[in-house]
């Protein structure tokens, strides 16, 4: 009885509502890459540049006058830098998950939004990129950073992290943006047909290399698509394994765990999703996508935050567990330190953020409320941002009291956290305005007219 009713039809929660076709899903995905933007849209990307133009300032001025102008010190020589380049890699975590994991799992309640948030990845990894490259101190000489021959004769030390971090960021940024790129060519052949300037038909012509629509189309892009999913699965776990590694290699207490890989990589999922929930939210709102993004997509990633949150929330206790279980008096006093020292507001912050907010969605009724998801998803990115901070900035007490300091950030530490997300916003805009935020071809592929027997009486 069981399985009849899993394999009825009628039994499924539809995934695109009312009574659309092939041809009206064609026309409302390619609606806002083929009409004017709207006024709202103009005014959020001249917002964004503008807080892109202050993130290249920020970086000028740091290159002219040195990186004293971050708020670093002795003991914390990792400041904002490190935060925002983990955070930025997390919010990336999302995109992989939803697209080659899910895949492979078969879950088509992943075809509305795979490409929005493939899409968010390849934007967070281009500003967590930022980072490295700033943080080094002698900016000139950052090519240092690659595993290639200079003229000091010199090769980086292929046992740090931080060089581990260049390889696992290089490879996802590859992956995920040949996925995000193979999954778009059917797409894009659709824009190319329907262009009516020939500067369209010639953009979206190049990139949507030839494609027909053949059988062999088909065929080749499937396997293309299944061999990246499998390659991307991996990169899911490994990718913030190795940024935890940043940490747990080293012998400070705090750090020195083994529960930090796959605690750094829950904690990814958790912030990645939160922030497809809060634009998605926005988009499917201003572009008209509620029929093809419906509460239950929404629901589904709901679910998804509530479990990685409260798996954030049970590394946080084992955190202090082990620390008491190890009797180890100074890994005790750093979370001690955590929880009731100088940092404590961000500590509780974090705490409120990341382990309380998401239970409100055990309800249906709050995980179905577009107004709770938003605000939750929105507290849910901020206690993620406070949890890399608490990590990084509490060792302003380390071993000797007579050392012990207090990190406050400067206007320039500031002014380029907001300045990432200037960056990020524009990459997002403009994708937004040039490419189909729904992938056509998947969407199309879940509905029932995808069926071969659709229409016949059984």
């Amino acid at each position: 009885m069981s399985a009849s009713i899993e394999l009825d039809p009628s039994k499924r929660i539809p995934l695109v509502l009312g009574n659309h076709t092939f041809e009206s899903v064609t026309e409302v995905i390619s609606k806002p890459t083929e009409t004017k933007a709207p006024k709202w849209w103009w005014i959020a990307l001249c917002g964004a540049v503008s807080l892109l133009l202050l993130l290249v300032a920020m970086i000028g001025y740091l290159v002219f006058e040195g990186i004293g102008v971050w708020g670093l010190n002795n003991p914390v020589a990792w400041g904002f830098a490190i935060v925002n380049l983990v955070f930025w890699v997390g919010i990336g975590h999302a995109g992989t998950l939803i697209s080659a994991i899910l895949f492979l799992f078969r879950q088509k309640w992943r075809t509305s939004i795979n490409r929005f948030a493939e899409a968010m990845t390849i934007f967070a990894v281009i500003c967590a990129l930022v980072f490295p490259a700033i943080h080094v101190g002698r900016i000139w000489v950052a090519y240092f950073m690659f595993p290639v021959p200079n003229q000091m004769v010199m090769w980086p030390n292929f046992r740090s992290p931080l060089l581990w971090d260049l390889f696992a960021f290089s490879t996802y940024f590859t992956v995920s943006l040949l996925f995000w790129y193979v999954g778009l060519v059917p797409d894009l052949a659709t824009l190319r047909d329907r262009s009516k300037t020939k500067a369209r038909k010639i953009a979206y012509g190049i990139f949507a290399l030839g494609w027909r629509g053949a059988n062999r189309h088909w065929q080749n892009y499937e396997k293309a698509y299944m061999i990246l999913a499998a390659l991307a699965a991996p990169l899911v776990l490994s990718v913030h394994s190795i940024v935890s590694f940043d940490f747990a290699v080293s012998q400070l207490p705090g750090w020195h765990t083994t529960i930090f890989p796959p605690y750094f990589v829950a904690g990814a999922v958790f912030s990645g999703f939160a922030m497809v929930v809060s634009l998605m939210v926005i988009a499917r709102e201003m572009f008209g996508l509620k029929e093809l993004v419906t509460m239950h997509h929404l629901e589904c990633m709901n679910k998804v935050i509530l479990v990685t949150g409260t798996m954030v929330g049970y590394a946080y206790g084992m955190e202090f567990f082990m620390a008491w279980y190890s009797g180890y008096e100074y890994e005790s006093f750093a979370f001690i330190n955590r929880a009731f020292g100088p940092y404590a507001w961000a500590y509780w912050i974090m705490i409120s953020c990341n382990v309380i907010s998401p239970q409100l969605f055990w309800f249906k009724k709050l995980r179905t409320s577009i107004p709770i998801m938003f605000v939750i998803s929105i507290f849910v990115n901020i206690g993620m941002w406070f949890e890399r901070f608490v990590i990084t900035v509490t060792l302003s007490r380390d071993f000797l009291p007579s050392s012990w300091g207090y990190y406050s950030p400067t206007w320039v530490d500031i002014c380029t956290l907001i300045g990432s997300f200037g960056l990020f916003f524009t990459l997002f805009l403009l994708f937004l305005r040039f490419l189909p935020m729904v992938s056509m071809a998947e969407v199309k592929g879940v509905m029932p007219e995808a069926n071969p027997h659709h229409g016949e009486k059984h």
